[in-house]
């Protein structure tokens, strides 16, 4: 199962998120669903880093296992990339409830 963890702040705005596992469906490489939330997970770093010039703290394990935290506080921009994510994310969720999973949590996200 893929396991995504969304960190929003008190003002409900995105901060972090974590991304674990993988959806079993298919052997790895050849998973359309891991493919799919992977692809919505690392375009909203490349938005946040490379479009909007944002700091962010993130790792990505050679397993796939992705974590991302920004280092200040959200704003209008970064909250439009990642609610995006979010919502293609919750589709996909839709689609697969039995290989997806996502939760929100309060507060700042710890490695």
């Amino acid at each position: 199962m893929i396991e995504i963890e969304i960190y929003e702040e008190k003002d409900g705005r995105i901060s972090a998120f974590s991304v674990h596992g993988h959806s079993g469906l298919a052997p790895k490489g050849r998973d359309i669903v891991c493919a799919g939330v992977s692809t919505l997970a690392q375009t909203a770093l490349l938005g946040l880093g490379r479009h909007l010039h944002r700091e962010i703290d993130y790792h990505i394990d050679p397993s796939g296992d992705l974590h991302m935290e920004l280092k200040d506080a959200p704003d209008d921009f970064t909250e439009t990339i990642l609610r995006t994510m979010r919502m293609g994310i919750e589709e996909i969720e839709k689609l697969y409830p039995d290989a997806v999973r996502t939760r929100v949590l309060n507060g700042i996200s710890g490695r």
